[in-house]
C-alpha cells in the first residue's frame, strides 16, 4: 500500500502543481474553472484509456510464463521511474516556468482560453498514464493486494491534490525543492527495489544465474510477513534472503539512480 501510495501521491502532486500555477496566474479571469476543468476531465479519460490498454496488453502475454511476464512488467517500471526521476529533476523548474507563462499570457489576452484545458489536460493525461505504468509494475511484485493497492491510491490522490490547494493558496511553506527531494530519494529507493525483484523472477524462470545463494538470511531478526518488513520491503525493496544478483541489481540502480539524478538536477539549475 506504501509504495503504491507514495507514486499516486508523487504523480499527482505534479499534475496539481500544474493546474495550481495555471489558476494562480489567471485569478480573476472569467470562465477559467470551466477550461481547467474540463482540461482535468480529459486527461483522466486519457488516463483510464492506458489503463484499459495496458491490462489488455499484459492479458495478451500471460501465456509467455508468469515470472517473465511479472519480470518484464517490473523492468519497464523500473526504466519508467528512472527516466522520470532524472527527467524531473533536470526540468521541474523550467515546467514550472512555462506553466505560469500560460497562465500571465491567458490573464493578458494574448493567449485564447483553452490554452488553459490544454495546459491541465497535458499534465494530467502524461501522470496519469505514468501512474498506469507505475502501479502495473507494483502489481506484478505481488507485494500488495487489490484492496491495499485502492487504499494506497486514495491517500496517494488526497494527499497529492490536498498539497496542491495548499500550494494554491499560499498556505503550504515548505519550499518545493525539499519536498521534490524527498519524494525523489523514496522513489529512487523504490526503483531499486522493483529492479532486484524483477531479478528474482528472472533467476526463477533460469534466465539469468542466481550469483550465489542467499547473501544474508535476516528472516528471523526481520520477517517479510511482519509489519515492520513489509512496510521496509514496500518502501526500500527490504529481502530477508537476497541472492547474489538481487543485490547487485539493487546496488547498481540505487547508485546509478542518484549519481544521475544530482548531475540532472546541477543541469537543470544551469
Amino acid at each position: 500500500m506504501l509504495s503504491t501510495a507514495i507514486i499516486v501521491f508523487r504523480e499527482t502532486l505534479e499534475a496539481a502543481l500544474v493546474v495550481s500555477i495555471v489558476m494562480a496566474a489567471t485569478y480573476g479571469v472569467a470562465g477559467r474553472m470551466l477550461w481547467v476543468g474540463s482540461g482535468v476531465l480529459v486527461g483522466l479519460a486519457g488516463a483510464s484509456v492506458m489503463a484499459a490498454f495496458a491490462g489488455a496488453i499484459t492479458a495478451a502475454v500471460e501465456g509467455i510464463g508468469q515470472e517473465l511476464l511479472n519480470a518484464s512488467i517490473l523492468i519497464l517500471a523500473v526504466l519508467m521511474l528512472g527516466w522520470h526521476t532524472l527527467w524531473m529533476s533536470q526540468h521541474g523548474r523550467e515546467i514550472a516556468r512555462e506553466m505560469g507563462d500560460v497562465g500571465k499570457a491567458v490573464a493578458a489576452g494574448d493567449r485564447p482560453l483553452y490554452a488553459l484545458a490544454i495546459a491541465a489536460g497535458a499534465a494530467v493525461l502524461r501522470e496519469g498514464s505514468e501512474t498506469v505504468l507505475f502501479l502495473f509494475g507494483v502489481a506484478s511484485s505481488g507485494d500488495d493486494s487489490l484492496a491495499e493497492m485502492l487504499s494506497g491510491g486514495v491517500l496517494g490522490v488526497l494527499a497529492g491534490i490536498g498539497v496542491g490547494l495548499l500550494l494554491y493558496r499560499g498556505l503550504l511553506s515548505i519550499p518545493l525543492r525539499y519536498l521534490f527531494a524527498v519524494t525523489n530519494v523514496m522513489i529512487v529507493l523504490l526503483t531499486a527495489g522493483l529492479a532486484a525483484q524483477a531479478a528474482g523472477f528472472l533467476v526463477q524462470a533460469d534466465i539469468i544465474p542466481a550469483l550465489g545463494g542467499p547473501v544474508w538470511d535476516t528472516t528471523t531478526i526481520l520477517s517479510e510477513k511482519s509489519l515492520v518488513g513489509k512496510v521496509l520491503h514496500s518502501l526500500v525493496g527490504y529481502e530477508a534472503r537476497p541472492s547474489g544478483v538481487q543485490v547487485l541489481c539493487y546496488g547498481l540502480i540505487l547508485c546509478g539512480l542518484l549519481l544521475l539524478s544530482a548531475r540532472a538536477a546541477k543541469r537543470g539549475q544551469r
